[in-house]
């Protein structure tokens, strides 16, 4: 995996952070600023998802208006977006 996908394992749901389509409007930091932080170049990075529970988490991801943030459940399905 490059640096521009980034990606963790959280309760079971793969969650993906694409750098090159994310552009730091901070939507998913406004829903779940526990889990997600804009680094220096504006461009979201996980900070503690796993403090978070399932449905927020779904929900910061899911608020992403350019679908930078993409999760899959535990049998591989997409979930978000």
């Amino acid at each position: 995996m490059s640096d521009e996908l980034v990606e963790r394992v959280i309760g079971g749901l793969r969650v993906r952070i694409d750098r090159t389509l994310c552009v730091g409007f901070g939507d998913c930091v406004t829903a779940a600023p526990d889990a997600f932080i804009l680094d220096s170049e504006d461009i979201a990075v996980f900070r503690a998802p796993e403090s978070i529970d399932r449905a927020c988490l779904l929900h910061a991801c899911a608020s992403c208006p350019v679908d930078a943030l993409t999760v899959w459940d535990e049998q591989g399905d997409q979930l978000v977006p």
